[in-house]
């Protein structure tokens, strides 16, 4: 996974009447998979084939020029979508064609820019799908409000009365659900053609710190040169020398100090952004608009926040066994990446591959089968490049065709990490696309991490169960541990200031980078014990929000939390229970976009609005902590 997706797994998405989805979910599974496919030796594409998309610059001119065509005619239902459940029926079946095939233009554009960012003819191309897709909202603005004019009793008759609707049943319903919120037919287009220029805070973000911003170069204590970029940082802050840990921050940090004025700026502009939108709908908050759009009760966002808060006591104690571990008396922000016990191992792509496939055995034969011939596949962007986007993410909006996946692979375990939580998205939207038509794969963000995260714990829990002796199952133990603070704890983190934020501009207040150093700052004191003295954190490094790309999101990031306890739950009971809990597991992935994410996963018997399942990371995180000092103490 922007998907931070490093973790983060960055998943872009475009606003449309279908609602807005995570695009890592629609993809298609190409031919059967023959046994000498299987086993073939032959290694994996490091560089994707946006050939699969168009053959060539021509072809995808040609489809755009088509496209804008497409969509001026779009308007031509406009008042008949009451005449019959057929006309209904044919009038969003033209119109989601017509946005499935505009999602094809989006992906090649978008892939394109993403391995360039400094390549103005990539970047124009993804302007002009982005124009596209405005154009497209404007042109079907009136579908909702018409939806609701019509009146749930007539479409609930025309939904029973005929097979017409079969495809969008669900989208029906679910718009009939928020008919309260949508607006008339000349506010929604008015609403529809702003949809490019809102997005302006987050292209100037993306770019100024993709890249323009000035990276500072570091000479480390053994006479290496190392560019801190974002890639750059990321190696350098694991960095086993304390001193090199510590100028890799003070300089990383002191860049992002130097721009905080114009960062807070842009992170301003997208959070009123959100508060303006939910205004307008007549939501009482941006965070009930963002939960409202895929049904989540509020309920399961505030227990995730009072149960990560009620058990930082965990934290506090991973941070004490780190301190221990690396021997040192205190314990700054600069100490919270490094391996506290190093194997000096490094993973090729190949053995990231072999290693996932028997990781993820329990999740049955064909989750294997499947992911083994898409990993074969040239659907990847493997290494860093120059101007390449950092981080990691599956990009799946391409239904016809499949899922593509950014990496920035280093060959480290953490890179191994991500290759296994990226093809949980991208197996999700394999398995989602086999079950479901095209209005029912493209599913939420709230179930998306979930499949990532369990493929993360499955990982960790082979590497562990088989690790040689004690010195290696610690080193497992804490990279495990140290996933569980980065996702769990981290991320709760990250939605606590974001909601912070929203409710001060709602409140009328203003966000300097100042003001916003303060609020990251105290929050992110108070999670890792500054004042207890479990860790010092330096005021220099409360500017990270400033590098957070998912607050950009509008409220993304509390999913990886609620994720990880699901995945933990989920994966738990595969583990103990066999056949039934794989199936119930499989088929959270088969159910697509079918319905609503909480409801998906209540129905396989996990509520996210129960603090329960939040403390189910935690006594996982505790026991896995009661095993490093069972051996520690074995060891003396």
């Amino acid at each position: 996974m922007i998907k931070h997706h490093t973790l983060f797994s960055l998943v872009f998405c475009i606003t449309s009447f279908l609602s807005a989805q995570p695009l890592m979910a629609a993809d298609k599974t190409e031919a059967p998979i023959t046994q000498e496919e299987k086993s073939e030796p032959t290694p994996t594409p490091t560089e994707w084939n946006l050939g699969d998309l168009y053959p060539d610059i021509a072809s995808w001119d040609k489809a755009r020029d088509e496209m804008a065509t497409r969509i001026t005619t779009l308007d031509n239902c406009k008042g008949q979508l009451g005449k019959s459940a057929e006309k209904l029926g044919e009038c969003l079946t033209n119109i989601t064609n017509t946005y499935k095939d505009l999602l094809h233009l989006y992906v090649y554009a978008f892939l394109a820019k993403d391995t360039d960012l400094g390549n103005s003819e990539f970047r124009e191309r993804a302007s002009i799908t982005q124009t596209l897709a405005t154009q497209f909202d404007e042109a079907v603005s009136y579908v909702n409000p018409e939806l609701v004019a019509i009146g749930e009793k007539q479409l609930n008759h025309f939904i029973s009365s005929s097979d017409a609707l079969a495809d969008h049943d669900f989208y029906i319903r679910n718009t009939l659900r928020q008919a309260k919120h949508i607006l008339s037919p000349d506010e929604e287009r008015i609403i529809a053609a702003t949809t490019d220029a809102l997005g302006t805070a987050s292209s100037a973000y993306e770019v100024l710190t993709n890249a323009e911003m000035p990276w500072p170069e570091v000479t480390l204590s053994n006479g290496e040169k190392v560019t801190l970029n974002a890639p750059g940082y990321t190696k350098a802050r694991t960095l086993e020398n304390r001193e090199d840990r510590k100028l890799v921050f003070n300089k990383f940090w002191e860049t992002y100090q130097n721009y905080r004025q114009t960062l807070a700026i842009t992170l301003e502009g997208q959070v009123k952004n959100n508060v303006l939108m939910a205004k307008l709908r007549g939501f009482d908050s941006a965070l009930k608009r963002a939960l409202s759009e895929d049904n989540i009760p509020e309920d399961v966002y505030r227990a995730l926040i009072s149960t990560v808060n009620n058990n930082l006591g965990s934290l506090h104690r991973l941070i004490s066994l780190r301190q221990r571990m690396l021997n040192i008396d205190e314990t700054h922000y600069y100490d919270v990446y490094p391996s506290v016990i190093s194997l000096d191992q490094e993973y090729s792509l190949e053995e990231t591959k072999a290693l996932t496939i028997l990781a993820l055995k329990p999740l049955g034969e064909d989750y294997i089968k499947t992911f083994t011939h898409a990993t074969s596949q040239d659907w990847m962007h493997v290494y860093p490049s120059p101007g390449k986007r950092s981080g990691a993410y599956v990009m799946g909006a391409a239904y016809d065709t499949h899922p593509y996946m950014l990496l920035n692979f280093d060959n480290t375990l953490e890179s191994v990490s991500t290759y296994t939580h990226e093809w949980g998205h991208a197996m999700h939207s394999l398995m989602a696309n086999q079950n479901q038509p095209f209005t029912k794969a493209d599913y939420a963000t709230f179930t998306a991490e979930i499949t990532s995260t369990a493929n993360e714990v499955l990982l960790f829990d082979y590497l562990r169960k088989n690790a040689e002796n004690d010195k290696e199952r610690l080193y497992y133990l804490f990279k495990e541990l140290a996933q569980l603070r980065g996702t769990f704890f981290r991320q709760a983190q990250f939605a606590e200031f974001e909601l912070a934020i929203h409710e001060l501009v709602e409140s009328g207040g203003a966000l300097s980078g100042d003001k916003l150093n303060v609020m990251y700052g105290d929050i992110l004191k108070r999670y890792y014990g500054h004042e207890q003295g479990v860790m010092n954190i330096d005021d220099t490094f409360a500017v990270e929000w400033a590098y957070i790309p998912h607050f950009y999101r509008n409220f993304y990031v509390y999913q990886y939390a609620t994720s990880i306890s699901a995945a933990y739950f989920l994966t738990d009971r595969i583990l103990s229970d066999g056949e039934e809990a794989q199936q119930q597991f499989l088929n959270i992935l088969r159910a697509g976009g079918s319905d609503y994410p909480y409801k998906i996963l209540l129905d396989a018997g996990v509520d996210m609005a129960s603090p329960d399942v939040y403390q189910a990371v935690i006594h996982r995180m505790e026991a896995l902590m009661d095993e490093v000092e069972a051996i520690l103490d074995k060891q003396g």
